[in-house]
């Protein structure tokens, strides 16, 4: 006679089973208490409230770390803009030409809340099915996955980066600060504390 072998997904099955009804009857109400209204066990609540906390604290992560680039990218371009400017006063053709272009960079990178390696982050969070302003998003406010840059601060610093890259061929200083003007209010604006 042989002996009858189930498959191991089916024991695993089987296991797992009765596993969730002992759970559900050590969790059920005395047969008493069942009179008065079911309720979510306290352990439960908890737990999906520290659950909730943390997909918060995500959210506001995300925020923090796209404010921090915006920062370091807004540092650069200013440390560029101080260096052009000496290039200027030292009649530095090359050293000007190259710190506008990188300073024009900056201000893209400004725009389009990092560089390429950013980019690729956020795409994947996008693919993930993760879009931290996705009511933004439906209103047409916000590039899908962007999280500070709105599509008019985008437009306006891209607009300020080119403007600045067609400088680079003959810098002057006027025309440098009247654009970097730009690119502050727009900066500041976009790093204002939320109301």
């Amino acid at each position: 006679m042989q002996r009858l072998r189930l498959p191991s997904t089916i024991v695993s099955a089987a296991g797992l089973g009765l596993m969730i009804a002992v759970t559900l009857a050590l969790a059920a109400p005395p047969a008493a208490a069942q009179t008065k209204e079911l309720s979510t066990a306290p352990e439960f609540v908890a737990t999906y409230n520290s659950l909730a906390d943390a997909i918060l604290a995500l959210h506001t992560g995300e925020e923090n770390m796209v404010r921090s680039i915006l920062a370091a990218a807004y540092e650069h371009a200013d440390d560029h803009l101080n260096r052009a400017h000496q290039a200027i006063i030292a009649k530095n053709a090359a050293d000007a030409k190259s710190l506008v272009e990188a300073l024009a960079v900056d201000v893209g990178q400004l725009a389009t809340e990092g560089d390429n390696s950013v980019g690729a982050v956020r795409k994947r969070l996008i693919l993930g099915g993760a879009h931290h302003n996705a009511a933004g998003e439906a209103q047409g406010i916000f590039e899908e996955g962007y999280v500070i840059v709105t599509k008019a601060a985008k437009a306006k610093l891209l607009e300020s980066s080119r403007a600045i890259a067609q400088m680079s061929s003959a810098p002057k200083a006027p025309e440098l600060n009247a654009e970097w003007r730009k690119v502050q209010a727009v900066y500041t604006e976009l790093t204002q504390p939320a109301k």
